[in-house]
């Protein structure tokens, strides 16, 4: 019955989790147009200072080169920071370099660190650019060598690039960085000349190549942005790309977004690249593919502000901002009231249920900074979650036993009544009714489980926190499958296994799961039916397989759920005198008051033999 309930649950959540999208659609982003004319932003017919022009295309190099000899090409500034180092090239004045100090490609701690950013020339190229757009001026571009100030970039010692293009304007870029991953841009023009000038800042981030992704719809990857305060990641690689191939007219420039605060860029599951513009100013933010449908991909984001006149003897200055490095949530957080960025902490993917998967994070997170290991941390969780909904599952337990009390009567109805369905239901609800047992309560713990699971399973697959998180033993990373699976001979062989085979490859904690599962099922009142029993005994095998390339956080999870259940469900029973096989103990004390009588199958079979005598 348990598991007859478990499976109509689930299938009952995923219509629920499906449905969701269709009855409460999230709030698009108001599109460019009509954004600007309401808001009075650049780039757009009624804005009171429209942006000439837009923000350069950087143009993919005719030979591609390995990264250390791209790097070689330009004078660099270097950068050393707690979690980030690298360089920012004199050349375009790109920060095209950038490597995540603490986190390593691999599990194992010396494999190399996580390279987030690379200079134009390599195969996967991706850098931010910042400069000015203007008509008739003479403004610095990809090619623009820049002169600094420092040779070295770090938390305290900002790096000024400075250059000067012979008609009277002096360029510089200030470039800052804190202890962990944003820099802040400041653009400045002074002007010496005789004449006044406009000029619009921009900002940029471009990207070589089609990321490979986990392509899971639980996850966004890709384009990215928080636009007026709401959060669009209905952007996609393949989006922009298709609006070029298709050559719509209206999109093959670019998907254009007027906002005021917020931040745009491309988010990967574990990291994040987003320009910040000054939150108080409005920009317009685009989006577009800018490479060759038939030969190489490239995509950028980038945003134009409003344009700045600069009189002789003036200067113009515009503050900007790059976040490049881990979505770890605690300084994405940080930022909105260190720094006022619009809800930085969005790039993490929560989800439609983020009020069950953030705040499940949360305690996550608060359990481990206590513990010192996320499995650990799990294990307690549940333990919480358990106590939380005590006195549900206590009550459903608790009906449940008596169901299984009464599967004698149940089975000798069916007997009975088997070829008279309506008879039968009749029979069993009148029943249902005298021994006052709820057959539905049985589904309650594992509603309340589902959400929980959807929400821990969420946790695990999109925050950096759980990724290569150890528990003991052989579990070296949480957010990945067990490693010591049974064509390892549990972690002893270590080859190359067929694609084909990972459907049998089943870990040891899949296993441990799958038999606490049957043990679960085994106390709940089994099917009269011969065949639905059979079927409803393969349910653990079935679930040990589907749950097997899970994370193995999640699984560990689910095995000490199913172990608590176990020991609350056998105290109940043991009070209730039901025997753990089936049926009530011979000659037990009376359950308590408004429990199964214990003999009410013999006392029936009595009453049925009576009548057959007379």
């Amino acid at each position: 019955m348990d598991t007859r309930n478990l499976v109509l649950a689930i299938v009952a959540s995923l219509v629920i989790v499906l449905g969701w999208q269709f009855l409460f659609p999230a709030p698009k982003p108001v599109p460019q147009q009509q954004a600007a004319q309401q808001q009075g932003q650049p780039g757009t017919p009624g804005a009171p200072s429209a942006a000439p022009g837009s923000a350069p295309t950087a143009a993919a190099p005719a030979q591609p080169r390995d990264r250390a000899a791209a790097l070689a090409e330009s004078a660099r500034v270097k950068i050393e920071a707690p979690e980030v180092t690298g360089s920012i090239a004199l050349k375009g004045a790109r920060l095209d370099d950038v490597r995540l100090v603490k986190h390593r490609q691999t599990v194992d701690p010396t494999s190399p660190s996580v390279i987030l950013l690379s200079p134009e020339g390599t195969p996967d190229a991706y850098f931010t650019e910042h400069g000015w757009s203007a008509t008739g001026v003479k403004v610095p571009g990809a090619d623009t060598l820049w002169t600094a100030d420092t040779e070295l970039l770090k938390p305290g010692q900002p790096a000024t690039l400075s250059w000067n293009n012979g008609e009277g304007l002096v360029f510089k870029i200030r470039y800052e960085i804190d202890e962990h991953f944003l820099f802040t841009v400041t653009q400045s023009v002074e002007n010496s000349g005789g004449a006044a000038v406009t000029l619009t800042p921009y900002a940029l981030t471009t990207r070589n190549g089609t990321p490979k992704t986990d392509g899971l719809y639980i996850l966004h990857e890709g384009p990215i942005g928080m636009l007026n305060g709401t959060l669009n990641d209905d952007f996609t690689y393949s989006k922009l790309k298709d609006a070029v191939k298709d050559n719509d007219p209206q999109r093959k420039n670019g998907l254009k977004f007027g906002t005021t605060g917020g931040w745009g860029g491309f988010t990967d599951k574990y990291w994040l690249v987003a320009l910040v513009p000054d939150q108080q100013k409005p920009v317009t933010l685009t989006y577009k593919y800018t490479g060759n449908v038939t030969s190489f991909d490239r995509y950028q984001v980038d945003y134009l502000a409003e344009a700045q006149t600069v009189a002789p003897g003036g200067k113009a200055e515009t503050l900007n901002r790059v976040y490049a490095g881990a979505k770890v949530v605690d300084i994405l957080e940080s930022y909105e009231e260190t720094k006022g960025i619009t809800r930085l902490d969005m790039a993490v993917d929560w989800g439609w249920f983020f009020f069950l998967t953030k705040p499940m994070f949360k305690v996550l997170d608060w359990l481990y900074r206590h513990i010192g290991n996320f499995g650990l941390a799990i294990m307690c969780l549940t333990v919480l979650v358990k106590l939380l909904f005590f006195p549900l599952a206590n009550k459903s337990y608790h009906a449940m036993s008596k169901m299984k009390a009464l599967t004698p009567e149940m089975t000798r109805l069916r007997e009975r009544y088997g070829n008279d369905r309506q008879k039968l239901n009749q029979e069993m609800m009148q029943l249902y009714k005298r021994e006052k047992v709820n057959p539905a309560a049985g589904c309650l713990p594992i509603l309340v489980q589902i959400p929980v699971f959807f929400a821990l399973y969420k946790t695990l697959y999109v925050t950096i926190e759980m990724r290569h998180a150890p528990f003991f033993g052989w579990i070296h990373d949480l957010s990945a499958p067990d490693p010591a699976t049974i064509l390892t001979l549990f972690g002893f062989v270590h080859w190359d296994i067929p694609h084909l085979l990972n459907f049998i490859n089943i870990g040891i904690w899949p296993l441990i799961m799958g038999i606490t599962m049957f043990l679960q099922q085994k106390l709940n009142p089994a099917p009269a039916d011969p065949v639905q029993a059979k079927i409803f005994m393969l349910m653990p095998i079935m679930f040990t397989f589907i749950l097997a390339p899970f994370a193995a956080g999640l699984v560990i999870y689910w095995a000490w759920n199913n172990t608590l259940s176990i020991a609350q469900q056998y105290i109940i029973m043991r009070r209730m005198h039901v025997k753990v096989s089936g049926g009530v103990d011979a000659g037990a004390p009376s359950p308590l008051v408004g429990d199964v009588k214990p003999n009410s199958g013999a006392k029936a079979k009595a009453r049925n033999k009576a009548k057959t005598k007379t």
